[in-house]
């Protein structure tokens, strides 16, 4: 949702044009699924390639780098992310990562974005559907977003973020599979842009919703974010997510070579190549030490 400030609590103005447009995208990723036998194995071994980019665009890039800076990566892999996050078409990576600080300062309050003490569906979309909190801007305010118009990536990306939308997120995943092995230009659009993007905002939701939800609490109990393995699977490395809230500086947002995090291992080969440097980690011995002073026994 915009900017502006609905009224207070629950009376928060509806964005009509959200609802809308948001319905008119699920109904066409239920449509594009009935075209799924239809199209060439390609194009769906395309159309989960394009979804793994959208995922590190966000995993990669917004949350871990843009949003917490749990590493640093050099140009050419900012670029890269910057691409990838303009295929997700979640907001720009600056207004992405402003609320996501947010979400963490305040989290499980009214100046939280996706508060999910207000239920399953605020949480996951229902946010979207209304204007913001006036909490959330006011509060949103006070925090310090300097760093990231720093970057000239993310100035550029914001600059663009429209025109990159428009090329990374519909024409480039619909173009490939049409030009380069002749599948049907309907097929491509409903498969590698429509259903791949739905599917992949729905993954990144699940962690805003059923990850504050569902799941158990080794590192905090007295917090909402919980680990949640089906949001791990889906969101490649993100539902650890009560060990996320609790050392959110954490590069690997879990435990490191203890579960799946696809997005954990993207940025070791990066490190390898020499594009990612100061991983920062939670040591042992700390995670040890919090797990006995405040987790729930489960692990």
């Amino acid at each position: 949702a915009s900017g502006e400030a609905g009224t207070a609590g629950r009376g928060q103005a509806i964005v009509w044009r959200n609802v809308v447009l948001m319905g008119l995208l699920h109904l066409g990723a239920v449509y594009a699924l009935s075209l799924v036998p239809r199209a060439q194995l390609l194009t769906l071994l395309w159309a989960y390639f394009c979804f793994l980019m959208t995922a590190l665009g966000v995993t990669a890039g917004a949350h871990r780098l843009w949003s917490h800076r749990s590493y640093k990566a050099k140009l050419p892999l900012r670029i890269f992310l910057a691409a990838a996050n303009s295929m997700a078409f979640q907001n720009d990576i600056y207004e992405w990562s402003r609320d996501h600080r947010v979400h963490h300062k305040y989290s499980e309050t009214d100046a939280d974005p996706h508060n999910a003490r207000r239920g399953f569906f605020f949480s996951h979309i229902g946010w979207l559907f209304v204007r913001k909190h006036r909490d959330v801007i006011e509060k949103g305010r006070k925090l310090d977003f300097t760093d990231l118009l720093d970057d000239p990536v993310v100035r550029f990306q914001r600059k663009y973020y429209k025109s990159s939308v428009v090329l990374m997120c519909f024409v480039i995943p619909t173009f490939v599979p049409w030009y380069l092995w002749g599948e049907s230009l309907w097929n491509a659009y409903f498969l590698a842009s429509i259903l791949r993007y739905t599917i992949s905002l729905n993954v990144t939701w699940l962690v805003n919703s059923a990850a504050h939800m569902y799941g158990n609490r080794p590192y905090d109990k007295y917090i909402s974010p919980r680990q949640n393995t089906f949001v791990t699977l889906g969101a490649i490395g993100e539902g650890f997510h009560n060990y996320h809230h609790t050392f959110p500086f954490d590069y690997s947002a879990s435990e490191l070579g203890l579960k799946f995090n696809p997005t954990t291992w993207f940025i070791d080969f990066m490190f390898w190549l020499g594009l990612v440097t100061d991983r920062k980690q939670a040591p042992k011995e700390m995670i040890q030490a919090r797990k006995e002073r405040t987790g729930d026994g489960s692990a």
